[in-house]
């Protein structure tokens, strides 16, 4: 790829490069203060991309040279080149607080990253939860590497009709124009590698995105050497049918670890963001196998230990599933040859009843059973997955099926505005989202009502500015009158409440649910004392007819000629739209049908910019939520696809902006303030925005997941992998024994206010060592609608006393419990037991006494 003006060099070759290492790092992405640079260079190219890379490649030499010959440019962009290489060079949070925490490397695979507008490899809440991630992993200087593919067209583009409906467009991604480079060796040739696909092998390129101090690696099949149909694997994003999808997964997961092989990169971490990079377990555990010369079973023991799945999916039929025979086209020479496994043993790996062959193989099966940790995205979703992923822990109890949570966050320099973040910088200091935000929301307490009025005013006349002139685009794009077009300029009223609305328009995201009684929603948006609006953006699916028919709805509700002026439909959502949307709404409205929302994130990127809440308890918002930040409907409990449910929290939502919301929003005091509102914003900023910023986000993955996952991976492979070959041994040693163990006579007796309770447990051949017996109740305390789990169940150790007289393995085991509760509250059960094993999650064994005589 060539540089600008290759061939004719700018007559200034330093600050020309200057200027191309700003635009290919995506740090200015969040960090506008280059922002001025690229707008002067061409402002309407700039407006209309913020594509740096775009910018300076399209400039004419003539203009670059006339601008870069100005000398407050030249200082600007000397200030800004110097600001950032400080900042690149400083110890960041993670180097000072874990400097020798022996992590050198995090591998974060994901099927999207949604870093830039510029590089729209993107759908939606995935890539938006992955992005947000690497930028804040470059913030607090967490050595994480992003792993996706460079899809040639990306999701799909939206054009609204004449007549209100979704149209689908497929852009072409130029890679000449994406802020990438090719990813090239030591000696200048590109970084390609291979993987055999059936009957050939498929060449594989690499690409480099620059994120501020660390990579995203872009995998990309589009290679002249390659069959036609093999290069169309990375043709589209959550497009074609099975194959192509198992194809990419393939790529992303078996490539995307050869690659890391191919830079010399050994991550001790390797964090999957849904099971789309399942494969990944697969081809760690093959290169340790070939590093090492150790079987299968034994690498994927010790490689398990530093995988990390994080699921997102909140319902079963949500996760990736092939059909066995395509599995076997695709993955049988891979099984027998790579792994050097049965095929059948592989296909275990991803189904709930190994012996079921007509089973499809689920990727999120392999992902569980391929890493040592596994979390959801959000406290109520962690309860959710438990239940999803309960099959694959038979008779374990729901509460301790391993699966725990990290609530989503954003990252807030993306979403803040020019207003809120020079706010925050104000009252908090500079650079408040870089370090530990301690201290962050005590400070901006501080700020005064009026600071944080004219915030909301200044944000929200701008978004009108904003959605003006797309509208306008919009409506000349579809060939609409001058008349109609010159309407656009009259949507909306600068001064009044705004609400927002934008996300994937699919059924369980019940997007209609405010046009339950569209009337009635009319005589909110049109009261004239205290006028209200809605700008409304979103996709749905090109396969998904329902999704479509109820964006049909809404643009031909904002048709109606009392609701032109307030309401707006925006096409073609995007990252550039969202920023503008979160930035400028005062309310955003959020109507999921619980508990289909795993977290959520769009909610969340309001809150630095003081807009404020109206959401149904689900996500992130049902532990987010108090009084004093927000507002919810909903009561916590799930009601599946109930009309009359919906009927009721549609009641519910008018309600809440009849009476409280637009009321609280118009009482103002002699200085036009309204004083509730500001409470509430500045509540709603100081509590939850440190809460749900990806800077917690990161820290906390960091700190309990990345961190004691390489000192798990470390042990297991030290010595030549002694532990992970004594844990191997003892789980085969569990399972072959298990069926054998059993349960004999349990009794209870009552002495000074304790419960003495005894069972009999027979052994079979197995080493006592490799077992625990325990007495086990349920927690007391039922889960609420914030989610949370209540009193966690109660686990007391019974301690083993001398063999039975007479037998051959069989034990007396006791255990003494203050009479707090009922002894019929306790159940014996028999647990696998060892020191440095992940119990259930690697031996998901267990076995209950049936018939204590104390029930």
């Amino acid at each position: 790829m060539s540089s600008p003006a290759a061939g004719n060099r700018p007559p200034d070759a330093a600050i020309s490069e200057t200027l191309t290492d700003l635009a290919l790092d995506l740090r200015w992405s969040y960090n506008h203060s280059a922002d001025t640079l690229w707008e002067r260079l061409d402002p309407e190219l700039w407006e209309l991309t913020h594509n740096p890379w775009l910018v300076l490649q399209t400039v004419s030499r003539e203009r670059l040279r006339s601008v870069i010959a100005d000398p407050k440019f030249q200082a600007l962009l000397a200030d800004i080149h110097r600001d950032t290489k400080s900042l690149l060079e400083s110890p960041g949070w993670f180097a000072k607080v874990h400097p020798n925490a022996g992590l050198s490397a995090v591998a974060y695979f994901s099927m999207e990253f949604m870093m830039s507008e510029a590089l729209p490899i993107y759908s939606g809440g995935l890539g938006n939860v992955a992005g947000d991630q690497l930028k804040t992993a470059s913030n607090l200087s967490v050595p994480s590497i992003g792993i996706s593919l460079l899809y040639q067209q990306g999701y799909f583009r939206q054009e609204i009709d004449a007549q209100g409906w979704q149209q689908a467009l497929y852009p072409f991604n130029a890679p000449g124009e994406l802020p990438i480079r090719p990813l090239r060796q030591p000696n200048g040739e590109w970084l390609r590698f291979t993987i055999e696909l059936p009957g050939s092998e498929l060449w594989i390129r690499a690409w480099q995105v620059r994120v501020g101090r660390t990579r995203l690696y872009l995998l990309d099949t589009n290679d002249p050497v390659n069959l036609p149909v093999h290069r169309a694997i990375t043709s589209e994003l959550y497009g074609g049918g099975s194959e192509l999808r198992l194809k990419q997964e393939l790529v992303l997961g078996i490539g995307g670890w050869r690659l890391l092989q191919a830079l010399g990169l050994h991550p001790e971490v390797c964090h999957l963001n849904e099971g789309h990079a399942a494969f990944a377990v697969l081809e760690r555990a093959r290169s340790y196998m070939a590093d090492n010369r150790q079987p299968f079973d034994l690498a994927l023991a010790i490689t398990r230990a530093g995988n990390l799945f994080t699921t997102h999916t909140p319902v079963s039929a949500g996760f990736d599933r092939f059909d066995p025979g395509l599995m076997a086209w695709y993955l049988q020479k891979y099984a027998e040859e790579g792994l050097h496994i049965s095929f059948a043993d592989l296909l275990a790996l991803g189904r709930q009843d190994r012996n079921d062959s007509s089973e499809p193989f689920n990727m999120a099966y392999l992902a569980v059973r391929g890493s040592g940790a596994v979390n959801g995205v959000s406290r109520l979703h962690g309860q959710v997955s438990r239940k999803i992923f309960q099959v694959l822990f038979p008779r374990w109890p729901d509460a301790e099926v391993p699966i725990t949570h990290v609530t989503n966050g954003v990252h807030m320099p993306t979403w803040d505005s020019r207003e809120a973040d020079h706010l925050w910088e104000t009252v908090c200091g500079k650079g408040p989202w870089q370090d530990t935000m301690a201290g962050l929301g005590d400070m901006l307490r501080k700020a005064s009502d009026s600071d944080l009025w004219q915030l909301r005013a200044d944000s929200r006349r701008s978004f009108v500015g904003y959605v003006r002139k797309r509208y306008e685009r919009q409506l000349a794009s579809r060939g609409a009158s001058k008349e109609d077009q010159a309407r656009a300029a009259l949507v909306l009223d600068p001064d009044a409440l705004t609400l927002g609305f934008a996300r994937r328009f699919a059924p369980y995201k019940r997007p209609n649910l405010l046009l339950h009684d569209p009337e009635r929603l009319a005589a909110i948006l049109s009261n004239q004392g205290r006028p209200v609006q809605i700008v409304l953006a979103g996709k749905a699916h090109p396969q998904d007819g329902e999704g479509q028919g109820m964006i049909h709805q809404w643009v031909q509700f904002s048709y109606r000629s009392d609701m032109r002026s307030r309401v707006v439909f925006l096409s073609d959502y995007d990252l550039l739209m969202a920023e503008q949307l979160v930035q400028g709404v005062d309310l955003w409205v959020n109507t999921p049908r619980r508990p289909w929302e795993a977290s959520g994130t769009s909610g969340m990127k309001v809150l630095v910019n003081g807009g404020l809440n109206l959401s149904e308890l689900d996500g992130w918002w049902a532990e987010a939520y108090s009084p004093e930040v927000g507002w919810a409907i909903g009561d916590g409990k799930e009601h599946n696809g109930d009309p009359a449910w919906d009927a009721a929290e549609a009641e519910a939502l008018y309600g809440l902006l009849e009476r409280e919301i637009v009321p609280e929003f118009y009482t103002r005091d002699e200085r036009g303030i309204s004083r509730a509102w500001v409470a509430r914003m500045r509540e709603s900023m100081a509590k939850l925005t440190p809460l749900f910023s990806t800077n917690r986000v990161v820290r906390q993955y960091t700190e309990e997941h990345y961190l004691p996952a390489a000192a798990a991976y470390r042990d297991r492979a030290a010595n030549q992998g002694k532990l992970g070959a004594e844990l191997l041994n003892w789980r085969t040693q569990v399972a072959e024994h298990w069926s054998g163990l059993r349960f004999g006579p349990a009794t209870l007796e009552e002495k000074e206010g304790q419960h003495l309770f005894q069972v009999q447990v027979f052994l079979d051949d197995l080493d006592p060592n490799a077992v625990s017996v325990e007495l086990y109740a349920e927690g007391q305390a039922e889960g609420n609608a914030e989610g949370k789990n209540g009193d966690a169940p109660a686990r007391h150790p019974m301690t083993r006393g001398d063999r039975l007289v007479g037998s051959a393995n069989a034990y007396m085991f006791t255990a003494a419990i203050p009479a707090t509760r009922p002894a019929a509250d306790y159940t014996p059960r028999l647990v696998p037991q060892h020191a440095g094993a992940l119990v259930p999650l690697e031996a998901p064994f267990i076995l209950w006494h049936d018939a204590p005589s104390w029930r």
